[in-house]
């Protein structure tokens, strides 16, 4: 059904008269004639009775004058969905637990109006076909450097490097450490069934293992954080990376340790991706309140791999 046509008749039917609709639809008289004849040929019926005072409806125009009213007040919500500004802002963090999760927390309290759709999705590239559809607003990833580019029509900008951290249980042999250096890894068997290839995160790890000859497992399948905070906390052989912002939270009899990485220290790099063309306003809030607020490290004594995008 034509909204112009349901719009013109319900202006005619305040009105009560073809020229007052005319008007106030920016039209002129012969324009509403013809869609309120289109509307009744379409119906079936007749909506008007011409009288001398003006257009009075008919029992069948009365009858279906709130289902009208009822087609736009659809309408307009249905494009207020979608509009810049009237819609939720949404950003893929990834991980429920996170660290891009936290910023966006953080960003929540701070802007407590604008309202947000929060997604995870598996992989830098199923990220970037999301904001280019326009399905995201953004993205927090690590970005490759120029020498492997985003496409050109996506933005990006490094927000947070987030330290690893050891994860062991309590009779592992690192446990009582207050901090451990990279080096003192070598040997020890690191669990993450997590990893998913192909991912930038995989990628991330790889290179962690090829910089510094650690043993990283990705074996078995993946039952997500509290499978593998109990298997860590009762296996004293096997522990865990775990970003330092990253929020998690295990029974007191686990004693599970979290332990500072060191000489360097490995920083995964989180990027905030967007499209340049994106108009929601909401979008440059959280980019003014990421730069304001994230929280920075000094690059001296850290590690990142070589393909991520620079500060």
């Amino acid at each position: 059904m034509d909204l112009d046509t349901v719009r013109t008749f319900v202006a005619a039917a305040d009105a009560g008269q073809f020229q007052e609709a005319a008007a106030e639809l920016a039209v002129t008289q012969q324009a509403v004639s013809k869609r309120i004849a289109t509307l009744e040929r379409n119906l079936g019926v007749r909506l008007f009775t011409r009288t001398a005072r003006g257009a009075e409806l008919t029992i069948d125009g009365q009858a279906f004058l709130p289902h009208a009213r009822e087609l736009l007040r659809v309408a307009e919500r249905a494009v207020a969905s979608v509009r810049p500004g009237r819609r939720p802002l949404r950003v893929d963090v990834i991980a429920s637990r996170g660290a891009a999760a936290g910023l966006m927390r953080g960003f929540h309290r701070a802007h407590p109006e604008i309202d947000l759709d929060v997604v995870m999705l598996l992989d830098i590239e199923t990220a970037v076909t999301a904001i280019r559809s326009g399905a995201i607003d953004a993205s927090f990833r690590a970005v490759a450097a120029p020498g492997r580019p985003l496409p050109e029509d996506i933005e990006s900008v490094r927000v947070l490097d987030e330290p690893l951290q050891l994860l062991t249980g309590p009779a592992h042999a690192l446990a009582g450490a207050r901090s451990v250096t990279v080096d003192q890894l070598a040997g020890h068997r690191i669990w993450m069934p997590g990893i998913v290839p192909g991912t930038e995160w995989a990628a991330y790890y790889d290179d962690l293992v090829a910089e510094f000859g650690l043993t990283i497992e990705a074996t078995g399948p993946n039952f997500g954080s509290d499978a593998l905070l109990d298997t860590v906390a009762d296996t004293p052989a096997l522990a865990t990376f775990m970003g330092e912002h990253t929020r998690l939270v295990w029974p007191a009899d686990h004693g599970l340790r979290r332990i500072p990485v060191t000489d360097p220290t490995p920083v995964y790099p989180h990027s905030l991706l967007w499209h340049r063309d994106n108009p929601h306003p909401a979008l440059t809030t959280l980019r003014t309140h990421l730069a304001a607020t994230a929280p920075g490290h000094d690059t001296a004594g850290t590690w990142a791999p070589g393909w991520v995008l620079p500060r």
